[in-house]
């Protein structure tokens, strides 16, 4: 299972993240990987840990003020990248230049999709993997094996429908081992969270429950 945490824009040390989410994984064998804000990511890359982008336009270098370039992100230690998470996001024409940007620098690739139906749409587009987050969960501890598995199971026929290959990331509301074994019991190859580590009182902790059952 792949664990990929997203540091959004919430008042936490990414880097201290970075570190933890390193030697988490070091400990557990478990693949964990950590996307900061893009002003951070060198040096949260420099802890180790697999660095991910919060996102990636489509632009090649040029009169792009305010692009976050593939090749930039990748120069400064990102591996992979978001697209299209539900508090950024983009047109399908705009999620299709990002992966061919990505692709190009060679980043790995995790589009989000708010259901079923676009996962199926942006699995089309050829990403690694896609990640299902309704967004009324996104945040509130509630995950969606819990709520409403048929979204998380009903996505991964979608993407297989589509591309066999495209894997499915479960997200919103994960924060316990227990949210990880259910997301994998339903078919996902991983999980994507935030706030259950990046907002929690001891992140550490946290992290080392998620995995724990892994």
């Amino acid at each position: 299972m792949f664990v990929l945490i997203n540091c959004k824009a919430y008042p936490c040390d990414p880097v201290e993240i970075g570190e933890i989410a390193y030697e988490v994984g070091e400990a557990s064998g478990a693949r964990i990987a950590v996307a900061p804000q893009t002003a951070r990511l060198e040096s949260v890359a420099e802890t180790g840990v697999e660095t991910w982008a919060q996102h990636v336009d489509g632009n090649e270098p040029g009169s792009h003020t305010g692009s976050a370039l593939a090749g930039s992100l990748a120069e400064a230690g990102a591996t992979g990248t978001l697209l299209n998470h539900s508090e950024k996001r983009l047109r399908l024409a705009d999620i299709d230049a990002g992966l061919d940007a990505a692709e190009r620098a060679g980043l790995e690739t995790v589009v989000c999709a708010n259901n079923p139906e676009q996962v199926k749409a942006v699995a089309a587009l050829g990403p690694d993997a896609v990640a299902v987050e309704p967004p009324e969960l996104i945040g509130t501890g509630t995950p969606v094996s819990q709520a409403d598995p048929d979204v998380v199971t009903d996505a991964v026929a979608a993407a297989e429908a589509v591309d066999e290959s495209v894997e499915v990331l479960c997200g919103a509301g994960i924060s316990t081992g227990e949210d990880l074994i259910a997301a994998e019991e339903l078919g996902a190859e991983g999980v994507l969270l935030a706030s259950g580590v990046a907002k929690a009182d001891d992140p550490r902790a946290a992290l080392e429950a998620l995995v724990e059952p892994l």
